[in-house]
């Protein structure tokens, strides 16, 4: 069934990228819309790091990097975003988790298959390395241009 979902949502954007916009009246658009760069449809990943051990210590800014730079920077070297952010989340044993979390934004083409078993491992080996309950994966389609 959630392979329906994204299967519906899949369509949605193509529906609205494609088929939508020729449906549209035409206009006289100023020559910057005219000139608008090619959107391509890219999988978007967004991945949520906890940053509090069971140890009572944290991840540091530090110990972040290095995992980046040895496990996700050589599965995705073309490119990655990170960000900083505050978080909170209802653990297994039912108590409210409030810690600093990293943000990792990812963008592939579609047709990249491999892509998805490279951030399972990303996953993988954080929630290994820092002892971590989970690390919230986040899937989308995106509209991109470079």
């Amino acid at each position: 069934m959630n392979n329906l979902i994204k299967r519906r949502a899949l369509f949605a954007a193509l529906f609205c990228s494609t088929l939508l916009p020729a449906a549209l009246p035409a206009t006289d658009l100023s020559a910057s819309h005219r000139q608008r760069p090619k959107l391509d449809l890219w999988a978007r990943t967004e991945l949520y790091f906890g940053s509090d051990k069971h140890d009572g210590t944290v991840v540091t800014r530090e110990e972040f990097m290095q995992f980046v730079d040895r496990e996700i920077t050589p599965r995705f070297p073309d490119g990655l975003t990170l960000l900083t952010g505050y978080g909170q989340f209802l653990d297994s044993s039912g108590v409210i988790e409030k810690e600093r979390s990293m943000v990792l934004i990812l963008l592939y083409p579609l047709t990249s298959f491999e892509s998805s078993k490279k951030i399972q491992e990303i996953r993988d080996s954080y929630k290994h390395y820092f002892r971590q309950e989970s690390v919230l994966r986040v899937d989308s389609v995106s509209n991109v241009s470079f």
